[in-house]
């Protein structure tokens, strides 16, 4: 199994999004790459403790590629929007791509390299090593199951 962190705006339509893909096996919400050891969500929400809302995607490569799966992140975000995805904005809700693999990195800017021509501004997603990563408070993980009707700004008929 392997793993990778995306982080695409509010984490409840991307971990959602996610977890419907044939070969990911589990999927999680919380708050990557901060400053601040075990945030909570509203210290996320003041915008300064540093953290993206991330969703974590733990997958079978012999089923699904790390270049499939961003590729799929690229159809639900807009990479070229800094700090804000659909109606949420601020630090928290940029776009990020985590990789706890050295090995990823490569692949993850192939298909970067590939989707900035489809765009004229230029790509502002992060590509990071993740460096912490804390999951969020249990109301957040699978939220758009336990409330279907939810906020959700990720189109899931992509």
């Amino acid at each position: 199994m392997k793993e990778i962190y995306l982080a695409g705006g509010c984490f409840w339509g991307v971990e959602e999004y996610f977890s419907r893909i044939e070969g990911v096996v589990d999927t999680d919400v919380g708050y990557a790459n901060g400053t601040k050891l075990e945030p909570t969500y509203k210290e996320v929400c003041t915008g300064l403790t540093g953290h993206s809302e991330t969703t974590y995607v733990k997958y079978d490569e012999s089923i699904v590629t790390l270049e499939h799966l961003i590729q799929r992140l690229f159809r639900i975000i807009d990479p070229t929007l800094l700090n804000r995805q659909g109606g949420d904005i601020g630090n928290q809700y940029r776009t990020g791509i985590y990789y706890t693999d050295e090995a990823d990195r490569k692949t993850i800017v192939k298909v970067k390299d590939e989707e900035q021509k489809k765009y004229k501004d230029p790509i502002v997603t992060e590509i990071l090593p993740l460096e912490y990563y804390y999951p969020a408070e249990e109301y957040h993980q699978d939220y758009l199951k336990k409330n279907p009707g939810g906020y959700c700004h990720v189109d899931m008929s992509l």
